[in-house]
């Protein structure tokens, strides 16, 4: 019964990710539908503050408690919210949503490679580096920009995972998110009222816009919420490697963007380099966790996988 109920549990924590980068992607697919009107500065500049109402609603930071050691880190959080968004909206409008996601991607696979010295996550580097010269190789339509662009996005991510770690360990809940989404927000109402006023907004641009501050940023964060109570948190991790996928069907359905097949294969190559990597990394935290168990402990869950011999004292109860 137990079983059942976690397996129930896990399938409702997978349909919430896929749903969550579904979600992200098909947002930032109307985000671009609103390009041609409002150029990608003011599509981000709705987002920042669609994104900062849901935030600061869920999150409801006390910003008159906070310390000098918590505003450092929320403030260079607020920094990276607003040159992530506006560098990866750019890329898109650029060189394609599912190129543009799969440059940011690199910069958690970075992350994650950067602490390691161990010979299959080089291999994983050197395949994610491969891939990364296949979907930028010189042709006469490269948009060399629009990569570089890309790339600022993924700098910022890889920032965005190492900030995000101070954030949670200086203030509880959401708090700090909320307040650089905050402070992201305000950082963009001369920037987007400016873009507003020399671009006057059509309503469906509008529409599209505000449809990617609740796609791209509101349903993710509430679905992913939910999904880490449900999965393992190196689970969620080799799930997030489906998004380059799904921004490249994405696009390929709702923008007519037709990679070329060394593209598609090279998408592959870094979803592959980075599921592995997270699953590598998750087996050897369980390994050395389980290294500084006491011997009696072991020898529980060793009686416990292989089946303990009748009357052990370890055989497990029933």
């Amino acid at each position: 019964m137990a079983m059942a109920i976690r397996g129930s549990g896990q399938a409702t924590g997978t349909a919430l990710m896929l749903g969550s980068g579904l979600s992200n992607q098909v947002g930032a697919a109307v985000a671009a539908l609103a390009f041609p009107v409002l150029g990608p500065v003011g599509v981000v500049a709705v987002r920042q503050w669609m994104a900062a109402g849901v935030l600061l609603a869920v999150g409801r930071p006390r910003f008159r408690t906070f310390t000098a050691a918590q505003w450092r880190p929320v403030l260079g959080l607020a920094v990276v919210f607003a040159a992530m968004n506006v560098s990866l909206y750019t890329a898109i409008d650029r060189i394609g949503l599912g190129l543009a996601v799969t440059l940011e991607f690199l910069g958690p696979l970075t992350v994650a490679l950067a602490a390691s010295r161990r010979r299959a996550d080089l291999l994983c580097a050197l395949a994610a580096a491969g891939a990364v010269a296949v979907l930028t190789r010189p042709q006469s339509s490269t948009d060399y920009l629009g990569i570089g662009l890309g790339l600022v996005a993924a700098v910022c991510w890889g920032c965005y995972i190492l900030l995000n770690r101070t954030v949670g360990a200086r203030l509880p809940g959401a708090q700090g998110s909320a307040a650089a989404a905050a402070v992201s927000g305000l950082v963009y109402l001369p920037v987007g009222a400016a873009v507003l006023w020399l671009r006057p907004p059509t309503v469906t641009a509008l529409v599209c816009a505000l449809a990617a501050g609740v796609l791209a940023s509101a349903v993710p964060f509430l679905a992913d919420l939910l999904a880490l109570r449900r999965v393992p948190a190196h689970y969620f991790g080799v799930f997030m490697s489906v998004n380059p996928v799904l921004a490249a069907l994405v696009g390929l359905v709702l923008l007519d963007q037709r990679p070329d097949w060394p593209s598609w294969l090279a998408i592959a190559t870094i979803v592959t380099a980075n599921a592995t990597t997270v699953t590598l990394a998750a087996r050897r935290a369980r390994s050395v966790a389980r290294g500084a168990e006491p011997l009696s402990v072991r020898r529980f869950r060793t009686s416990a996988v292989l089946g303990a011999p009748p009357g052990s004292k370890n055989r497990p109860e029933r």
